[in-house]
This record gives structure tokens, C-alpha cells and sequence, in this order.
């Protein structure tokens, strides 16, 4: 099944499910849909960034949040967020998730109601290459430097994540 072709839940404003559609139809459409958004610091406390696919069908090139992903239909937040980890950088689903926060559905976020976790991981990464062309570690100080000066490498949601992060942040150093 082609990405365009995958089945998601559609939304309403409070996150209630009132449908199913093909992710393609969504987008087009601009129907209200669920994503999350993890997080990965290692014990020094720097973030992974991944660059996304020039292959991807949007912010190619861009780098973004350590993972992402929509939400399938019938799937968990947690679930997605697992799956995602797994698939995209070789963690082990069963890692320690802390849930974040959640950004609101938003011309910006794609209308999503994204659901952002946060975990720390010091293993080996493997990058899913159709997904990611790169990745870096990058510290927290970095992050602000890039992201007060809105980096034009940075997809919108990741500025989006990073300020809302930010505020809240000295709960984890």
C-alpha cells in the first residue's frame, strides 16, 4: 500500500474521532487527523535531528523532530509513538516515553494533533533510509541559536516543538 493510500483516523477540534480516510484524501482535503512528535536526547542531553528524505512528500530535505509519524487508524498515541522509534531509528519500542504536550490541529502542524513525547537513549541508531537522509546530535544551546534564528533547514513543526520544549525544559536538565 502506497503512503497516500494508508487509512487514518479523521478528527474533530477535540480530538474525537468522526471518520476514516486515506491519508492522501486528508492532506488534500485538509481534514483534522492525529501525529506524534518523539524527542530523543541522549545522557549529555543533546537532542537527535533528523534530516528527512528528499523522497518525502513534505519538508523534503528538512530536518525535524528525532521522530514523527502519523497516528493509524484504531492506533494509540503511545502505539504510534513506539512504532515510530522503532521503525525510524532502531530503539526498542519499549523504551520510557514521557508525554510532553500537545499541539493543536493548525494550518502549520498539517492539522494534526500531534502528541509530543520526550526519551533518553544512548544506544546505536538505525536511520530508516526511505525516511531520513541524515542526523545529527545537537545541543540545547544550538537548538535555541537555531531556532531563534529561524533556520530555513528547520520544518515549521519543529520550531513549533522546540518553543513550546523550551519552556518547560528544566524539568529534564
Amino acid at each position: 500500500m502506497s503512503v497516500s493510500e494508508e487509512l487514518l483516523d479523521v478528527v474533530d477540534e477535540d480530538d474525537q474521532v468522526i471518520g476514516v480516510e486515506k491519508r492522501g484524501e486528508i492532506h488534500a482535503r485538509g481534514l483534522m487527523h492525529r501525529a506524534v512528535h518523539i524527542l530523543v536526547f541522549n545522557s549529555k542531553g543533546d537532542l537527535f535531528l533528523q534530516k528527512r528524505s528528499m523522497s518525502k512528500d513534505e519538508n523534503p530535505g528538512l530536518w525535524d523532530s528525532s521522530a514523527a509519524g502519523h497516528v493509524d487508524s484504531g492506533e494509540a498515541y503511545l502505539e504510534c509513538a513506539r512504532r515510530e522509534i522503532t521503525e525510524e531509528l532502531g530503539i526498542p519500542g519499549d523504551v520510557s516515553l514521557v508525554e510532553l504536550f500537545k499541539l493543536s490541529p493548525t494550518a502549520t502542524t498539517g492539522y494534526e494533533h500531534s502528541l509530543i513525547y520526550r526519551t533518553v537513549y544512548d544506544g546505536d541508531l538505525i536511520l530508516q533510509t526511505e525516511e531520513i537522509d541524515a542526523g545529527e546530535w545537537v545541543s540545547s544551546g544550538v537548538m535555541d541559536r537555531r531556532v531563534d534564528a529561524l533556520d530555513p533547514e528547520f520544518t515549521e513543526n519543529l520550531f513549533l516543538i522546540w518553543n513550546h520544549y523550551r519552556d518547560m525544559r528544566h524539568r529534564f536538565e
